[in-house]
């Protein structure tokens, strides 16, 4: 079981289970802290079913808070001269290869406006890439043991993940979302070096907002989370 902060209530699911729908399932009637986790020798995987008490436009900023958590717990185990960072909105890149992906959603039909009555955020991280392929022969897909991380279990990546996104939610609460935004724009690859280029976060939405010379492009964070 993973070494969890007493705010979180743990729900372990068997090998091939699906931590996002579980979590999503339980929302309703368990609420805030109940954490889905999925035992695994080749995946991470894992759930937390959050109360935002803002408008559900604003509090999409919520997976930034998952994003940035997970590239910390990931970091935090790993070679330090190997870059974690992500893809648009939501793929996590470890040397530049996916290695997993973060997850928002939200009550059906609920309105951009209103508080939803609850969110789930969600990530999965590849342990190792359990393919019958050698490293390198697809070059957009790695696990972490493959690029060096040694003997790390899905439960305490679980439960490093859950500390990290604690205090990045208890951050945001106190000092707003600046710094949130920051954080995940660092580690974001899209269009990162393209001189002249600005590139921001909507504190509103969570869309990516990229000003170059006259020109200004949104992202919608809703829509790509859709996609």
């Amino acid at each position: 079981m993973p070494d969890l902060p007493t705010v979180f209530a743990p729900v372990p699911l068997r090998e091939g289970g699906d931590a996002m729908a579980r979590a999503i399932a339980l929302a309703p009637g368990r609420g805030a802290g109940t954490l889905a986790w999925v035992r695994s020798a080749a995946r991470a995987e894992a759930a937390v079913v959050l109360e935002p008490e803002m408008p559900l436009a604003a509090a999409r900023l919520a997976f930034l808070a998952a994003a940035n958590a997970l590239a910390d717990a990931v970091g935090a185990f790993g070679p330090p001269e190997i870059p974690v960072e992500f893809a648009w909105p939501g793929r996590l890149l470890v040397n530049g290869a996916g290695c997993g992906t973060v997850r928002l959603a939200a009550p059906p039909g609920a309105a951009e406006d209103a508080m939803p009555d609850w969110l789930v955020v969600g990530v999965e991280v590849r342990l190792t890439l359990s393919l019958p392929l050698e490293p390198g022969e697809v070059p957009d897909l790695t696990g972490l043991l493959e690029e060096g991380w040694e003997a790390l279990s899905a439960t305490e990546l679980t439960a490093a993940w859950a500390r990290h996104l604690m205090a990045g939610l208890d951050e945001w609460q106190a000092r707003g979302p600046k710094r949130l935004s920051e954080r995940y724009l660092a580690r974001l690859w899209d269009e990162r070096d393209l001189p002249g280029l600005r590139r921001g976060i909507d504190p509103a939405t969570g869309d990516l907002v990229l000003e170059r010379d006259a020109a200004r492009e949104r992202r919608t964070l809703a829509e790509a989370l859709r996609a």
